[in-house]
């Protein structure tokens, strides 16, 4: 009992340490960007005489990524590598229906974590021939409930603009819902394959 309190407790305090880790980086990421701020802020201002745009040019800039369970701190040094796409802005023919396929692919994707994620965990884990500690099943699922916005709001912005969605929205979603769950099975199985060794359980004889 005390050994396995003792395991616990030094699992936690690294935790600990990779999470302040993580909040130290981004905090020097945050400082670096506001001194970028203030470089631009203090520049002189462009003189413009006339600005004239059709709306279908108006752009905005999104950050396209997938699903990433538990963040590693090598991944935070490349924040400022990642890929910016930029996407045509569009309004839906039908904002309700659309707003009403959000929520059913939030609901579906809710339900598959409470239901088939322990199920998924214990696979991943077995793929990798290791005991991950059960502990990180409640961390991976609330950390895929904090991304599922973005990951749904993603898809939104490519049913826009896609003709098989047109076609056949009622596939097109259930589609969508498929590729989010098969992101959340490669996310456990690279957060289980990337946690340090020595957080990663016994190895199955």
């Amino acid at each position: 009992m005390n050994q396995d309190f003792y395991t616990y407790m030094q699992k936690l305090h690294q935790f600990v340490q990779y999470q302040d880790s993580r909040i130290k980086k981004l905090e020097k990421l945050a400082g670096e960007l506001q001194q970028q701020l203030i470089a631009l802020k203090d520049r002189p201002p462009i003189q413009v005489d006339t600005i004239e745009y059709k709306f279908d040019q108006l752009k905005v800039e999104t950050l396209e990524g997938t699903l990433n369970i538990g963040l590693n701190p090598s991944e935070l040094q490349g924040i400022e590598d990642f890929a910016v796409k930029g996407s045509n802005v569009s309004v839906p023919a039908n904002p309700q229906g659309q707003m009403q396929r959000i929520v059913e692919i939030e609901e579906d994707i809710e339900a598959f974590l409470e239901k088939d994620l322990p199920q998924v965990f214990a696979e991943a884990a077995a793929a990798l021939d290791m005991e991950a500690d059960s502990s990180y099943l409640s961390f991976i699922k609330e950390d895929v409930k904090k991304q599922l916005p973005s990951r749904v709001d993603y898809y939104v912005k490519q049913a826009q603009n896609n003709q098989q969605m047109a076609r056949n929205p009622e596939g097109w979603w259930k589609e969508a819902a498929s590729l989010i769950k098969g992101e959340i099975r490669n996310g456990v199985k690279a957060f289980l394959g990337n946690l340090p060794e020595n957080m990663k359980g016994m190895k199955k004889e």
